[in-house]
């Protein structure tokens, strides 16, 4: 089976630290998978934030996640403090992908990069819609 290779931007437009508490920790003692995807969930929302939009609100349109792949570096353990790298990269006529590295803090090791496949889309129309041109700028897209 083909192993999934992300490759990361040149640079990252964002940045945010989010500690890894008990509750992100499994049986193996390192983090879970599905709380790596719940500490990104909580990146791209503040990453949004950071451009002045939240998820419901990207100039009149909000997103859903369509598709999202992770490769996994090296473990993280509890009390480790995570810094999450954001940019937005491929776009096309309906979204793009938000793609994210995870690193520790103290040391600068990778844990694990990935990226998350955004649609824009009426909530109101239940459609997708094409990528907002102030986003897009915001980004560094357009």
């Amino acid at each position: 089976m083909p192993r999934i290779k992300i490759e990361l931007p040149e640079r990252f437009i964002f940045s945010t630290e989010i500690p890894i508490y008990i509750g992100h920790i499994n049986y193996g003692h390192h983090l879970d998978n599905a709380a790596l995807i719940a500490l990104v969930a909580e990146a791209r929302v503040r990453f949004f934030k950071s451009l002045g939009y939240s998820e419901l609100d990207v100039e009149g349109v909000g997103i859903v996640v369509a598709d999202v792949a992770a490769q996994y570096r090296s473990e993280a353990f509890h009390g480790e403090t995570l810094v999450v790298e954001m940019a937005a990269d491929d776009f096309n006529k309906f979204g793009c992908d938000l793609v994210w590295r995870l690193s520790d803090k103290a040391s600068g090791r990778e844990v694990a990069r990935g990226k998350h496949g955004i649609v824009f889309f009426d909530y109101a129309a239940r459609k997708p819609v094409g990528v907002p041109p102030a986003f897009a700028a915001k980004v560094g897209a357009a």
